[in-house]
């Protein structure tokens, strides 16, 4: 190779290295809900006119990005080249094979970040991560099964995972089967349509941990309960460790039978509530860590303070920070951070707890000492819980940071006041009215139940 075509091969990788960094830099910016830590090992291995081919180096990687990223990929390609792309991923060559034809390899999805080391505890999940740290330790043994259920965003499918990856990690031939309750329902369908349910129930019987995340979609499947039903039940009497996931606790799924909601709840039901401010910040400095950011401390807690509601928006702004800072210098600044998070670039501000307050205190003519006093009566227990109720529906305050408001009261309070309220407007057309009266005086709006 002569010097000319060396040189050329230089300014090509070179080429291709800018415009790889210029792609990552557009996902993060606008895609970092999709954006992981090991994007960064990815690499372009054929570019072209019109097409673009990544390489991921594990099947995990390749089966994420054919699965949620190709989209996405395509926009960052075509706004880096001002021109039509197309993005493929190219498997690696350890892709395992399908055995029965309905999506084996999907049980390898588990997300390289997601670890015990990785996992930040507070109030919040304290007893969901102890007790998955157990599971972990002793798989089939303690809290079998163990049921794990929050809002999105909050640790759930973390913790599932976490305990995927300790248990790999000591027993690597351990028989693991981790996915989510959509895959499972579709597994089952396909199994019957090809006529394979005995395979079906072969794969799924005989492994020795199933972890399933979202089990709030067997709602409304009478013939998938059923299997699960069964799957369950030979799981457990072999003492092999279920893991679960939901959006709500085994009770408040719809539809699901009475004999399922007891099977979910033999073991243990540990819920994940919001982060509160203190654990924020850990997470945010955790994760700037794991990315490889430097994140001054008052960007941390302006980031703190702004994103009350889950841990992937908190992530999600700390990746468009650095897709940012990558289109800069590299360094982060207050400015930048003003301008990644929702709803501040034009000065709105979230409703404050104390505005719900004074509106209801107003309504019901009571005053706020009255309300964060330990007096119980009737006359002030209602506007107490009427007040919890709209600060859990109105604002992104965790139940501890609620609870304390109103006198130090404890995250079961706040937690009992909601489904109170909930139940009572349900029943009682005048008190729904209040409500809706008070909601609409504070937002303009009355849906309150979102």
């Amino acid at each position: 190779m002569t010097r000319i075509d060396q040189s050329k091969e230089h300014d090509t990788k070179v080429s291709l290295e800018r415009s790889w960094q210029e792609m990552l830099a557009f996902l993060r910016l606008n895609n970092s809900d999709l954006v992981r830590g090991w994007f960064a090992q990815l690499r372009i291995s054929d570019f072209d006119r019109g097409h673009i081919a990544i390489s991921p180096i594990t099947p995990t990687q390749y089966v994420y990005l054919q699965n949620h990223c190709t989209e996405a990929f395509v926009q960052a390609a075509q706004s880096v080249t001002g021109r039509l792309m197309a993005v493929t991923f190219s498997p690696p060559a350890s892709m395992p094979e399908d055995r029965y034809g309905f999506g084996a390899i999907e049980q390898l999805s588990l997300n390289e970040e997601y670890t015990f080391e990785n996992f930040v505890t507070g109030p919040c999940n304290k007893l969901a991560h102890a007790a998955s740290v157990a599971v972990a330790r002793e798989p089939g043994k303690r809290y079998n099964p163990l049921f794990l259920y929050g809002n999105v965003g909050l640790g759930k499918s973390h913790l599932l995972q976490a305990v995927c990856h300790e248990v790999k990690g000591k027993q690597p031939d351990v028989n693991l089967l981790y996915i989510s309750c959509e895959t499972f329902i579709n597994h089952f369908i396909e199994a019957v349509e090809l006529g394979v349910v005995q395979e079906f129930r072969h794969r799924y019987r005989n492994v020795d941990i199933l972890a399933i995340d979202d089990v709030q979609y067997l709602a409304n499947k009478d013939s998938s309960q059923e299997e699960f039903f069964h799957t369950f039940n030979s799981l457990y009497q072999a003492q092999k460790q279920i893991i679960l996931s939901s959006d709500r606790p085994p009770n408040e799924i719809e539809t699901l039978t009475e004999r399922l909601i007891s099977r979910f709840s033999w073991g243990l039901v540990a819920g994940i509530d919001r982060p509160c401010y203190e654990t924020r910040m850990a997470i945010i400095r955790k994760k700037a860590k794991i990315k490889g950011v430097d994140i001054p401390e008052e960007v941390v807690s302006f980031l703190a303070r702004s994103i009350e509601s889950n841990t992937r928006e908190l992530e999600g702004a700390i990746t468009k920070l650095q897709g940012l800072a990558m289109l800069g210098d590299g360094r982060i600044s207050m400015d930048m951070a003003q301008q990644v998070i929702p709803g501040r670039r034009n000065g709105a501000k979230e409703l404050a707890i104390e505005q719900i307050v004074e509106a209801v205190t107003s309504h019901f003519n009571v005053k706020v000492t009255e309300l964060q006093s330990k007096r119980r009566n009737k006359t002030l227990a209602l506007p107490r819980q009427v007040c919890m109720f709209l600060a859990r529906q109105l604002t992104r305050r965790s139940l501890e940071e609620i609870g304390g408001y109103f006198g130090g009261r404890d995250h079961s309070t706040v937690l009992h006041a909601t489904k109170t309220i909930r139940k009572q407007i349900d029943d009682d057309p005048s008190l729904r009215a209040t409500v809706e009266d008070i909601t609409r005086a504070l937002t303009g709006r009355a849906n309150y139940l979102t």
